[in-house]
């Protein structure tokens, strides 16, 4: 973290990624008290957030269990005394060159995996592995009633290497609604369990059940026989998940500060200077009942602007218009207006910015907390 900036919003230049850090920490509440309550341990996917100062807030202010997507974030977070890490990619047999020499250096980075090729290398490499376990058709993994299970289970066992098993139902940001969310939270747990129970059927050590989504981690029922939760998103939220009813717009904690740059009357335009390299080119909500376009629009202090969506996005140009079928007449939002714009998916919105400028409750000092990227 950087010192206190000395900038207030006003001053602030745009386009800008804000952080309501009095957001953010009660959505990590959230879902640690739910964890908690689950009887299960929680490793937060810090894919989204790519910051220090977020993984300090997340873990409780000391180094914890945590997830990554890229081995530069494991290097960068064991750098900063993270030392229980999952990197939850399918591992590319050229990038285990990296996995031994961050365990090399005291990182305990286990990898995923669902074939014999990756096993064969990965028990080569003496690099501990879970089985990726495919619950709902989404992406990778093994069914549990595969034959390979047991095949790769034994590649890895052989070598000492068999952490155990982990799915992620990425189907479930498909459905709408806490119910939907918690019969797809059963699908990981029995597909996990199943697993599990099928590798210690034919003797083969199974320690770890790990699954997760954010939908699922915050509508699961039970996860007997589950180990640990995962999930990502959850710290920040967006549209997405407000739109199939994990969170609500209030909980979204991240946004695009921007500027009201001129006016298309005829056509109902409000332009401003944020396009999609500010916002990225994500359409998640797209596919949704309601669709967002390239973001929610709110006034500066964060009041969410009925009806008004980033209609179009050019690469530094915003369109803000009424979404199709408002029956409101457009605001008066005269140049140099400020906007905050509610971005469709967090991870994308985030990855287009190098900090995120922190806002406090009560409206202290804003803060600059550092992101990075990479792979």
């Amino acid at each position: 973290m950087t010192d206190p900036d000395l900038l207030s919003l006003k001053a602030l230049p745009t386009p800008a990624l804000l952080l309501d850090e009095w957001r953010m920490m009660r959505n990590i509440t959230r879902l640690a008290e739910r964890a908690t309550g689950l009887g299960v341990s929680l490793r937060p996917h810090l894919k989204t957030a790519k910051s220090l100062d977020v993984a300090n807030r997340v873990t409780g202010g000391a180094p914890g269990s945590i997830t990554v997507s890229t081995l530069a974030e494991a290097e960068i977070f064991h750098n900063a005394g993270h030392s229980d890490i999952l990197y939850a990619v399918g591992i590319a047999l050229q990038k285990l060159e990296r996995v031994q020499a961050l365990r090399a250096q005291g990182c305990d980075l286990v990898v995923i995996l669902d074939n014999q090729a990756q096993a064969q290398a990965v028990a080569r490499a003496n690099v501990p592995a879970l089985i990726e376990i495919d619950s709902d058709g989404h992406r990778g993994g093994l069914r549990p009633d595969d034959p390979v299970l047991i095949q790769v289970g034994r590649i890895l066992h052989d070598s000492g290497c068999l952490r155990g098993v982990m799915t992620h139902a990425g189907e479930s940001y498909t459905v709408r609604g806490v119910e939907a969310h918690a019969d797809f939270a059963e699908l990981e747990r029995k597909a996990t369990v199943s697993a599990a129970e099928v590798l210690r059927g034919a003797g083969l050590s199974c320690a770890v059940v790990s699954v997760g989504s954010t939908p699922t981690a915050h509508a699961a029922r039970d996860l007997t026989g589950v180990t640990e939760l995962r999930a990502g998103v959850y710290m920040f939220f967006d549209l997405v998940m407000a739109g199939i009813d994990v969170c609500t717009p209030d909980d979204i904690a991240l946004s695009v500060l921007t500027t009201v740059i001129g006016h298309q009357p005829a056509k109902g335009w409000t332009m401003i200077d944020a396009g999609w390299m500010a916002l990225s080119r994500d359409r998640g909500t797209a596919s949704q009942d309601v669709d967002q376009g390239y973001g929610l629009v709110c006034d500066e202090n964060g009041l969410v602007l009925n009806d008004l969506i980033v209609s179009s996005a050019n690469q530094e140009h915003g369109i803000v218009s009424l979404r199709p079928g408002a029956d409101k007449p457009m605001p008066n939002l005269p140049v140099g207006t400020r906007l905050r714009i509610l971005p469709n998916h967090a991870c994308a919105t985030a990855a287009q910015h190098d900090r995120y400028n922190v806002l406090q409750q009560g409206g202290g000092p804003m803060k600059t907390w550092d992101r990075f990227g990479g792979w």
